[in-house]
């Protein structure tokens, strides 16, 4: 297959839907499969064997690390030239509507993936009025794809009810041998507590903004005097979070990968999230692999990956004192906390990226077979309306 894809996000910016594409066209690769990558500009010319066409926009106003690129992007030459058997967009709002242009006046069939909770975040935001066009104008996007792909059940179930078509699960994998207990570091523990390896370690990692709740981190470190916090990862918060921070025992590593990150994980006794607006929550699964159990809102994509009471705790999605409270308890029940950290391992084993991603490939498949049969018939008919 000739996959030609679009994304809003793409490297050197470091996400969910970042990490699962770079997943996807190394799978991609490996399965003999083209594909053509349009994105922002300012990453890579090419990844896993991906011609990447990065394209010009301009910095979104109250988000400096998003790029909003025109939906009337000049694509066509390179996807002409490409040939795609299907087009896949990703997250579409700004440029993927210039790959959803270009699909229907070639008759390209199309998938779309909903990665991100816009309309949830802009309530966080407290932009809630916008809420009702932001889901309109989504599912005026979404319905001129021919499938629509959703992380989790919860977001599968979300899109049912705010009457979105073609619905269908692709979930996320994870790798469970770059994220495993063997990836413990003494040398990342001795950084990420300040040089207390003794002490409990609670780990973040992800955006520090609004809609991720970072806020929440100060009165759970209040809750839990004797801990340390190491928060991975950056954003428009980040210097406002230092500032609250200050008088705590708390390490900024910044953005980690690859084996950085891996140790960070596994050199941890417990993850805290407190965000309530997630799609899914790749490194939940991330910290799950790397054998910690976690603490999270019970919404969204989360209730997928953390089993209450087994691979970790889920606390009302609205409750900072339920949230500080079961940190707290965790900390000091070091035994509970790791058999679920046994646990969530256990289970992250059975999600790998692999079998996740065979499985889209078949959805793309089952797409242009439907596509090649809806031509047929169609050429079939021709002669008696003739």
């Amino acid at each position: 297959m000739r996959i030609a894809l679009f994304t809003e996000t793409f490297l050197p910016k470091i996400d969910g839907v970042v990490n699962t594409l770079c997943h996807l066209l190394d799978h991609l690769k490996a399965r003999g499969h083209e594909s053509q990558l349009f994105a922002p500009a300012g990453g890579p010319d090419a990844y896993a064997d991906t011609e990447v066409v990065g394209l010009k926009g301009m910095r979104f106003p109250w988000y400096r690390e998003l790029t909003v690129l025109s939906p009337w992007a000049r694509v066509g030459p390179q996807l002409e030239a490409f040939e795609p058997d299907l087009v896949h967009v990703l997250n579409p709002f700004f440029l993927g509507v210039a790959g959803l242009r270009w699909a229907a006046r070639h008759d390209v069939p199309v998938v779309a993936s909903y990665h991100t909770d816009v309309p949830g975040y802009l309530r966080r935001y407290g932009y809630g009025f916008l809420a009702r066009p932001t889901w309109r104008y989504l599912r005026w996007l979404h319905d001129r794809a021919a499938l629509n792909l959703c992380p989790s059940s919860v977001t599968l179930a979300e899109l049912h009810r705010e009457g979105f078509r073609n619905l269908e699960l692709w979930t996320r994998g994870v790798d469970t041998e770059a994220f495993a207990p063997e990836r413990r570091s003494d040398a990342w523990r001795q950084r990420l507590t300040n040089g207390d390896p003794e002490a409990p370690l609670l780990l973040y990692v992800g955006r520090l903004a609004p809609e991720k709740r970072v806020s929440w981190l100060r009165p759970m470190m209040e809750a839990v005097p004797g801990a340390r916090l190491a928060i991975v990862g950056g954003g428009p918060s980040q210097l406002e979070l230092e500032r609250e921070l200050s008088d705590t025992r708390t390490v900024f590593a910044g953005y980690l990968r690859g084996e950085s990150l891996a140790a960070a994980y596994a050199s941890a006794d417990l993850f805290v999230f407190p965000s309530a607006n997630e799609t899914f929550g790749n490194v939940l699964l991330e910290a799950a692999a790397s054998g910690l159990p976690s603490v999270a809102p019970r919404s969204g994509g989360v209730v997928d990956i953390v089993d209450d009471g087994e691979t970790g705790r889920l606390v009302d999605p609205d409750d900072v004192k339920a949230f500080t409270s079961t940190v707290s308890t965790l900390v000091r029940d070091r035994a509970a906390a790791r058999r679920m950290g046994e646990m969530a391992r256990r289970r992250a084993r059975e999600r790998t990226w692999p079998a996740v991603l065979d499985g889209l490939l078949e959805s793309y498949a089952s797409r242009l077979r439907r596509a090649a049969d809806r031509a047929h018939s169609s050429a079939a008919v021709l002669p008696s309306i003739c």
